[in-house]
């Protein structure tokens, strides 16, 4: 996603070829969301990206009615207190006692009894969003080469060559995009990594009895411990949420973490597990802070950072990549980014 908005915001602008290692763009982290848009996920400093790209999402029909709930039982109460003062002005949250949450999600059990509703959270077509840019690029001239893994980047000569499993490219700009591998490519470019990290996220399909309402929301807890939301036919898509270290990869599911996503649930509701129907991980990257991270390299104006984005790169990409685009080609602010400051993203912040 984050290669295919920037592609699509600087095409006309500049001749721009994306080069894509994966046989088709958007293999990893893309093609692995769980698929909700939520003005709160991210924090603070990624809260203005999302609402920023509200407009445009239902605007093109890529977000669809959900709403979300942020859950807590006691020991949770200080986490909805501190969250609802960060986003206080900013997104709409409702405080809920447990006769609502209750009429909201059926057969709730004991001990969760407080939660805040984000009514504007919504489910994101990510499939017909990535699939917009990319023609979108298309349309206005970019090129786009896959199965093309980064072998060397040479900077001589004022340009670029960029050596690929598919041959030699050349460029004035080098843009990293690259997701959970953007810290490899800085290496193979001889710039400083910024220390961006992949982590592994576990996702699993399940039938349950009775079947998932097709009106419930997303449910979070409060600490950080699961997400489910409904899928068609009464099914559930879970995550125990969990953020595991690893090295940029082609991430699986591990048996471990599918069960642990099953049992955080079984404290949330009293519903049976009928089947585990499909289960799949992907990786988030995130910079040491957790923001992300776009800008020129320190000292330099041939290597633009467009990394770093976490979890929350697509329901930001049409706000970050608006502020991509003003930052790599020196123009002016788009009016949906016009009052984001973007000093908190840049990749100095980072360098020691």
């Amino acid at each position: 996603m984050a290669g295919a908005s920037l592609a699509a915001e600087i095409a006309g602008a500049a001749s721009v070829i994306v080069i894509e290692a994966e046989e088709s763009p958007g293999y990893h982290a893309t093609g692995r969301s769980a698929a909700f848009w939520s003005e709160t996920y991210g924090g603070p400093l990624v809260q203005p990206l999302t609402t920023a790209s509200g407009s445009f999402l239902r605007a093109g029909g890529f977000l669809g009615d959900r709403g979300g709930l942020h859950i807590a039982g006691a020991e949770g109460a200080d986490t909805l207190g501190s969250m609802a003062r960060s986003f206080d002005g900013a997104v709409a949250l409702e405080p809920l006692g447990r006769r609502d949450m209750a009429a909201r999600i059926p057969r709730l059990k004991a001990g969760w009894d407080r939660a805040l509703l984000e009514p504007t959270c919504a489910d994101i077509d990510v499939a017909a969003l990535h699939a917009h840019y990319l023609k979108s690029a298309g349309a206005a001239g970019v090129q786009f080469v896959t199965a093309a893994r980064l072998e060397a980047a040479v900077r001589e000569d004022g340009g670029w060559t960029l050596e690929t499993s598919a041959g030699a490219f050349a460029a004035d700009i080098l843009v990293d995009a690259a997701g959970a591998w953007a810290d490899d490519v800085a290496r193979l470019a001889g710039l400083p990594p910024l220390g961006i990290q992949p982590y592994r996220r576990t996702m699993v399909q399940l039938r349950v009895d009775p079947p998932a309402p097709a009106e419930l929301p997303l449910v979070i807890d409060a600490l950080g411990r699961f997400y489910f939301k409904p899928e068609a036919g009464g099914r559930i898509w879970l995550s125990p949420h969990d953020e595991i270290p690893c090295p940029p990869c082609d991430a699986a599911a591990e048996e471990i973490d599918v069960a642990t996503a099953i049992a955080r649930l079984q404290t949330v509701v009293d519903w049976r597990i009928e089947r585990v129907e499909h289960k799949w991980a992907g990786l988030r990257s995130f910079a040491p802070d957790r923001v992300p991270v776009y800008g020129f390299a320190p000292g330099r104006g041939d290597f633009f950072w467009f990394a770093g984005q976490g979890g929350f790169g697509i329901q930001t990409a049409p706000a970050a990549a608006k502020l991509g685009a003003s930052l790599l080609l020196n123009r002016s602010p788009d009016p949906m980014i016009e009052d984001i400051d973007p000093h908190p993203y840049r990749p100095d912040r980072l360098v020691g």
